[in-house]
């Protein structure tokens, strides 16, 4: 008869496995876990050179994608064919190497922007699938796969108007994919029943004040309200800051604060909720942060302050430990004191940025348009700790799991590990 010592022994053992293994699975959306950029893994360097890549190899066409991770499988978008066609890629995480590759005719007009793509959103993925948005003027595809790359389920969801072509990517809560459709016509949030992709809610969303620019390229996050609800949390032109219902769709309250574009995703910092707006060079950029809470239009009484100083228009900011993070598009990198808004620091990076900064074993890895990293120390004095090379630029966000450190650059997929 196995003694109890043994028992609670072996117990332990599959519960530390369970924890280890869920704990691994972190980067499975853009900007990983819930969308905060943050990653708890250690080991990943500050510093190298192209001949430590652990590996680096070619994706076929262009892409923006950040990739995301379940396993021993990475999964991301690219699109070949000039932009006619778009692919769903899974290559393995351990060398790189392909393991299939899902594509479909998606035929699109050439987009005027050289800044912009074809396929720029990150895929959503869990333990038993992988859902990825395929967007051109005359289709909006959600498209969920298993692992093997065998499609589950597909749904249309109509036309898409962009100037700068799509860029929003999904998300998986509550048994819902949860996908947003701010574009220049008519836009909606939309839920999708995971297993069936039957259409759980749409909640309709404002054209925008101005109609030109209504498309928003949030992606968004969840917060667990004092009460112990949650609430999903979005940033566009028409609504501002808003908070949705993730079960209804139902609107909670919105702050429609914002004149410009919306490109960076909704960032909580304590009881704030954050938000920026912008155009390309930068004029007029500016940054509000919302007090959390509220119902209906709270654009009178929830607004703690604005920002106009170095504030970025497509880098998503990151919070920790009271300090909000901003890397602005053209290469100003600023520390605040969150609550208040107060700079602790700022610096010139000599470098531009379309790529969101995430934190890493608290250093701040950002990944510049010209191919290369940047790594700064947290904290309320500014340090920069190493500048590396990624073999070529990208507008990628990076993605992280267990100790390395993933790139997809204009062409490539480039993996960075501790020797």
């Amino acid at each position: 008869m196995t003694s109890l010592p043994r028992l609670l022994f072996f117990s332990l053992t599959a519960t530390a496995s369970l924890v280890i293994t869920a704990g691994a699975q972190e980067w499975t959306r853009f900007r990983g876990p819930n969308g905060t950029g943050i990653s708890v893994t250690q080991g990943v360097p500050a510093v190298w050179t192209e001949k430590e890549f652990a590996w680096r190899v070619p994706i076929a066409g262009q892409s923006h994608s950040q990739p995301v991770i379940w396993g021993d499988r990475m999964f991301l978008l690219t699109a070949t064919d000039f932009g006619q066609e778009r692919a769903l890629v899974c290559v393995r995480k351990t060398d790189g190497q392909p393991l299939w590759t899902k594509s479909y005719p998606l035929p699109m007009p050439r987009l005027g922007n050289k800044n912009t793509g074809y396929a720029n959103t990150s895929p959503v993925v869990d333990a038993e699938r992988v859902v990825a948005c395929f967007v051109s003027n005359d289709h909006f595809w959600v498209r969920a796969f298993d692992h093997a790359g065998r499609e589950l389920w597909s749904r249309d969801l109509g036309t898409f108007v962009a100037q700068h072509g799509h860029g929003a990517s999904p998300m998986i809560y509550g048994g819902h994919v949860i996908v947003t459709n701010d574009q220049d016509g008519v836009s909606s949030v939309v839920a999708l029943d995971l297993k069936t992709g039957a259409v759980a809610w749409n909640s309709p969303r404002g054209a925008g004040r101005n109609a030109n620019i209504a498309t928003a390229y949030c992606t968004p996050i969840t917060h667990t309200r004092a009460d112990g609800s949650v609430e999903l949390l979005l940033t566009s032109q028409s609504h501002g800051v808003s908070s949705l219902d993730p079960q209804t769709g139902a609107l909670n309250w919105e702050a429609p604060v914002f004149t410009k574009r919306m490109v960076a995703s909704a960032v909580v910092a304590g009881d704030l909720v954050i938000g920026s707006c912008g155009q390309g060079g930068g004029a007029g950029n500016y940054l509000a942060a919302i007090k959390l809470g509220g119902s209906g239009d709270v654009s009178k009484t929830h607004v703690a302050y604005q920002l106009t100083k170095a504030t970025p228009y497509v880098p998503t900011p990151l919070y920790l430990d009271g300090r909000l993070y901003l890397i602005s598009d053209a290469g100003i990198a600023t520390a605040l004191d969150a609550a208040t808004g107060r700079e602790l620091w700022t610096a010139r990076l000599r470098a531009e940025f379309f790529s969101s900064p995430v934190l890493i074993g608290g250093k701040i890895y950002c990944a510049s348009t010209k191919g290369e990293m940047i790594v700064l120390a947290t904290g309320d004095t500014f340090q920069e700790l190493g500048r590396s090379p990624l073999g070529e630029g990208t507008h990628s966000t990076p993605c992280v799991d267990g100790g390395r450190l993933y790139v997809k650059t204009f062409t490539h997929l480039v993996c960075i590990a501790a020797p």
